[in-house]
């Protein structure tokens, strides 16, 4: 890997400053860009400091493809690190990236296999096909009404064998969108009433009368896979798994542990250790099919009698990639930085080792510290932090575009998130102990125009730290 190359953080907040900080650790050029109101954001700060003013590029918008090509090429960086969101997972400006006529590198899947892996119903049949499990349901749109009904039998039927308490289907216009034409049917005598409306609709609003009929599921447990692959996508290891059940009444992530079940020190109804390796094999089983050439995260959903269904496949580095770097070694040496092995592997480095040579040592936790009110919906909260703190300790490590030094207004044009925190420890007892800690020291104040106090998710995250990985 040559050091003469300069990665583009085409990302702001915290995943922008481990882009950066992944960079440094490689020896590797760097240049940051920011709107306007992201300009006193710690992550340009960050980049300044590290790589001077002329690592620092002001844009209109973070979705302005032509405008982040332009700070690419004024910049002569040579490579592009998209983050989590924005871009990370558009096919297109993959293609863009690598087919213009000054190519660059870019540090994620190839475009083909983002576009392959980013069409879910097309992920459902490569995953059928190689005889992995998926949510039951159409892996294509249905036009024909018994078709239809027999399909909704076996779903009613799969929810009564696993004593589901609440029976529920969905149906989706095949063709829609943005939460657009799809209904939920309770009963099956009412499921062809309801079948033939979405018919009618889709047909009338998208030109396509296909349907989608779905799985869903209550009461699960909702586990990744994290893994890796080499460029060709001929190598790839995984770093172990992790729980994500504990999320806002939005399906947003709060509290994410490593690794996904701790059947050592828990009960569970079924072998959650099989689980968790059932889980890995089946999502490495996919990364190999489809020579998956960076880091990837497989999502899955666990029914309470223990059956794992693939649900889809992220083709980007994840919010919470730091718990699993905090639980893993590379011949003993940890922890392991997800994000540096990513660019490593993208600028064309070997793996240099297999997964006989990654082990996993204790429990991890992040917490997502957000400015929200949990008993009113998680609705955002907007305003100024003032007091912004935390007891420094061996076992924690906080990640924080958020300014400590001075106030800080939360940008309206973004979601208000300001820190992740990872809790690491050599047990599950340990490991909650020190979370608890850790946000019982936690500092957080501020006020909004009107003089009312900063609403947090702090509280919550405390309360739900109690029972992590139960099920």
């Amino acid at each position: 890997m040559s050091a003469a190359h300069k990665v583009l953080v085409a990302n702001r907040g915290e995943i922008a400053i481990r882009i950066i900080n992944a960079c440094r650790k490689l020896g590797l050029g760097f240049v940051a860009v920011h709107t306007r109101e992201d300009m006193h954001s710690g992550h340009v700060r960050h980049a300044r400091t590290h790589g001077g003013d002329g690592a620092v590029y002001r844009v209109s918008s973070y979705h302005d493809a032509n405008e982040l090509m332009a700070v690419a090429d004024a910049s002569g960086a040579t490579a592009i690190h998209p983050g989590y969101g924005f871009f990370a997972e558009d096919f297109r400006f993959a293609r863009r990236v690598v087919k213009r006529d000054r190519p660059l590198i870019w540090i994620g899947p190839s475009w083909g296999v983002i576009r392959e892996l980013g069409d879910k119903i097309n992920t459902k049949r490569l995953a059928r096909r190689l005889g992995v499990p998926t949510v039951p349901g159409s892996d294509r749109p249905i036009y024909d009404e018994m078709e239809a009904e027999e399909l909704a039998q076996s779903l009613f039927a799969f929810q009564a064998d696993q004593g589901f308490e609440r029976h529920l289907v969905l149906l989706k216009a095949s063709a829609g969108g943005g939460g657009m034409g799809i209904e939920e049917v309770e009963r099956m005598d009412t499921f062809r009433s309801t079948y033939r409306r979405l018919r009618n609709y889709a047909k009338r609003q998208f030109q396509d009368s296909g349907v989608l009929i779905e799985q869903r599921i209550f009461d699960f447990n909702h586990l990744e896979v994290q893994i890796l692959g080499n460029r060709r996508g001929d190598a790839h290891v995984h770093f172990g798994t992790r729980n994500c059940t504990i999320q806002s009444t939005g399906r947003q992530k709060r509290v994410e542990v490593a690794p996904g079940f701790a059947p050592g020190e828990l009960t569970y109804g079924f072998d959650a250790g099989k689980v968790l390796d059932d889980i890995v094999e089946y999502s490495l089983r996919i990364a190999k099919e489809v020579g998956y050439n960076s880091v990837g995260t497989w999502e899955w959903i666990v029914t309470p009698k223990g059956d794992p269904f693939l649900m889809e496949v992220n083709t980007r580095i994840q919010v919470e990639n730091g718990i699993s770097g905090a639980i893993s070694k590379i011949n003993d040496e940890g922890p392991v930085d997800l994000i540096k092995e990513q660019v490593r592997c993208a600028l064309g480095e070997e793996l240099g080792y297999s997964q006989d040579d990654v082990s996993f040592d204790g429990l991890s936790i992040e917490y997502r510290i957000i400015a929200e009110d949990p008993s009113n919906r998680f609705t955002p909260w907007v305003g100024r932090i003032d007091r912004f703190a935390w007891e420094e300790q061996p076992w924690l490590s906080v990640l924080t575009h958020v300014p400590t030094d001075e106030p800080y207004d939360i940008p309206t044009e973004f979601d208000p998130n300001l820190a992740l925190a990872i809790v690491k420890g050599k047990d599950l007892a340990e490991v909650k102990a020190r979370g608890v800690a850790f946000l019982d020291s936690l500092v957080l104040a501020g006020e909004d125009r009107a003089g009312q106090s900063l609403k947090s998710n702090v509280a919550f995250l405390r309360e739900k730290t109690a029972n992590i990985l139960e099920f």
